[in-house]
């Protein structure tokens, strides 16, 4: 079983070398419905984010949250299609999720500890990095933990 992420297809298959057990399936690919994005002779689904933010302010302020997420979704070229976020008690932190067209930006925040977690997962020609400044401006953290995924990469 091919463990990477397929472009979207249209009807049917097509089997590659080798055949038999270890034979995979590819989709077959309409490229005008091809979403993959290409840099650098790679092609890939899309970039993920994952940033940790130590330090952090404002985790536990939902309207602080909801509105860094949008700004975020917005300066990266995103369209946002649903927020839905969640606030929790005792310790007023905060999850939650904006649905995009091309893809998602997710929150979890721990507010006891100052630490927020999110995924910043875009395809096409969104560029996710744009999110940061304005994470940055809105939870102030002390330090950034940044780490880049591409997603579904055709070598």
């Amino acid at each position: 079983m091919n463990s990477g992420a397929f472009p979207r297809t249209t009807q049917g298959t097509r089997e590659t070398e080798p055949a038999g057990e270890e034979r995979k399936l590819w989709p077959v690919v309409d490229n005008g419905k091809d979403y993959f994005i290409e840099r650098d002779g790679v092609k890939f689904a899309g970039t993920h984010l994952l940033i940790d933010l130590w330090g952090a302010t404002n985790l536990d302020q939902l309207e602080i949250v909801e509105d860094a997420l949008k700004e975020a979704a917005e300066a990266s070229g995103a369209t946002l299609l649903h927020c839905h976020l969640h606030h929790f008690s005792p310790n007023g932190g905060i999850s939650g999720v904006l649905v995009l067209a091309e893809s998602h930006i997710s929150i979890h925040t721990w507010p006891e500890r100052s630490f927020a977690a999110l995924d910043v997962f875009m395809c096409g020609e969104c560029d996710p990095f744009k999110t940061i400044p304005i994470l940055k401006r809105a939870f102030k953290p002390q330090r950034v933990d940044l780490d880049e995924q591409k997603r579904g990469t055709i070598t």
